[in-house]
């Protein structure tokens, strides 16, 4: 077992002195020969085969020694980290501040390892706390407006005659140039005015022009070659059109819906902008559960970890040299890794746990996001050993729906708003190391599924086979 003195630097950042002894350093130093002899190749000797008395003749104990501590070393911190009980965040930095003798391999290895670990701070007590959310009535002012949104579903766009304005659709032809330059063009485009879907300042170039007119305006391209730069668009308005919508009529609710009238329909629309005011109610509770946790809680920041986050996010986006984006892309770094490190309080508080059936469900909607099948998607995580982080994510996000469950939401009116959809309680017991061994478990089967049936797809292609097991029994035998 290595030897390890913990040094605190600041209230995020530790310093590890790791000692290791020559009998602890002694398997690494053996691994280190044997890699060393399949690399090197003298003359007598076979690859694998070469002594380490003719290594340390060619190579050099030094090298053999730097090879060792080079490949060991993730171990020795990795016990080390075990045995100090410390939480690290982050990559760790490592110096080896003394070497054993390259004569004898004698002497203790010495290194010391910087790397950021979660702070230590007191979760502010929040149990039985009142917090305070908008009221919002569903009257018929809001029944009409979900029916707006129905009838604009079945709606159908009229060419007119007349300038364009907010919620038309026009059909435009772009022209992108940068120093006199074209750079990109697109015609046809059907936009809808007000949307602010297109390009920065299209909405206000575009309205009030009636079909063939044209006008021109700078903007920030968002695609191609040339995003981020700033262009000169020169914009031509083709046609433009209104959206003509259904009568709100007893045909229309037959029409668009399961009911018999308009009456019916009514109904059920307000039922469902019931429903939506209370998901908004929640949203905006736990948005302010978790404000109070943070006014009321001193978290201190890893700023090598937040300065280290912000520049592969703004080097992702090309925008390293944009101070003002810094800044912003900054706090809101720090804003969520504070919240990332209260509600990892209260998953400890309350000894949340995270089941099979809350992981399933939390990658099969992440994977959809991503555009990915599930299998795909928890082998890619498996891949990036992310399956942990996933867990600590629904980890988090059940803590938070735990800890609504502790105070009691009122609305601007005094009113008590249910809130049961969102709120947990905490009740599993499963641990988190089974829950990631299931889920790779599942990723595993799939695949053995898949390479069933593609095996079997390629015997029924190969002629003179002999007959195998049907596909679907197989798959059910991988299952």
């Amino acid at each position: 077992m290595v030897t390890t003195t913990v040094e605190k630097l600041s209230p995020t950042r530790v310093k590890l002195r790791i000692a290791v002894s020559p009998e602890e350093l002694k398997p690494s130093i053996t691994h280190a020969y044997e890699h060393i002899a399949q690399d090197v190749q003298i003359p007598g000797f076979r690859k694998g085969k070469v002594p380490a008395p003719i290594i340390d003749q060619r190579v050099g104990r030094t090298a053999v020694l730097e090879h060792a501590v080079s490949e060991g070393l993730d171990a020795f911190y990795r016990e080390a980290v075990t045995s100090s009980e410390i939480r690290v965040m982050g990559r760790p930095s490592a110096d080896v501040v003394e070497w054993p003798d390259a004569k004898d391999f004698s002497g203790d290895l010495l290194v010391d390892v910087e790397v950021d670990v979660r702070p230590e701070f007191d979760l502010p007590a929040f149990e039985g706390t009142t917090i305070e959310v908008d009221a919002i009535e569903v009257d018929e002012a809001a029944v009409d407006a979900e029916l707006d949104k129905l009838r604009s579903r079945f709606g159908t766009l009229v060419t007119v005659d007349r300038p364009a304005a907010t919620g038309d659709f026009v059909e435009l032809d772009l022209v992108a140039t940068i120093d006199g330059n074209e750079v990109d063009r697109a015609e046809g485009v059907s936009y809808e005015v007000g949307s602010g879907e297109l390009l920065e300042g299209i909405d206000e170039a575009v309205d009030s022009l009636t079909a063939g007119e044209e006008t021109t305006f700078r903007s920030t391209l968002i695609g191609g070659d040339n995003a981020g730069q700033e262009a000169e668009v020169a914009v031509t308005v083709k046609a433009v059109k209104e959206r003509e919508l259904p009568e709100a009529d007893d045909d229309f609710a037959q029409m668009a819906s399961e009911f018999d009238t308009i009456a019916e329909l009514r109904d059920s629309l307000r039922e469902r902008a019931g429903e939506q005011s209370v998901f908004t109610q929640g949203s905006a509770a736990r948005d302010k559960l978790i404000e109070t946790l943070l006014a009321g809680a001193e978290i201190p920041v890893p700023q090598q970890l937040i300065e280290d986050e912000v520049h592969n996010h703004l080097e992702g986006e090309g925008r390293l040299e944009d101070d003002v984006h810094r800044a912003e892309v900054t706090e809101a770094s720090e804003k969520q890794f504070r919240t990332q490190m209260i509600l990892d309080a209260v998953v400890e508080k309350y000894e949340v746990q995270v089941s099979q059936e809350e992981l399933t469900q939390y990658l099969i909607q992440s994977s959809a996001q991503y555009g990915m099948s599930p299998q795909d998607f928890i082998n890619a995580l498996q891949q990036g050993n992310q399956l942990p982080a996933m867990v600590g994510e629904v980890a988090r996000n059940k803590a938070l729906a735990v800890a609504l469950g502790k105070v009691t939401v009122v609305d601007t009116n005094g009113k008590t708003v249910d809130l049961t959809g969102f709120v947990a309680l905490e009740d599993e017991e499963t641990a988190e190391d089974e829950v990631v061994d299931e889920a790779e478990d599942i990723a595993d089967a799939a695949a053995e599924a898949d390479e069933v049936v593609a095996a079997e797809e390629a015997e029924a292609e190969a002629p003179k086979k002999p007959a195998r097991k049907s596909r679907a029994k197989k798959a059910d035998a991988a299952e």
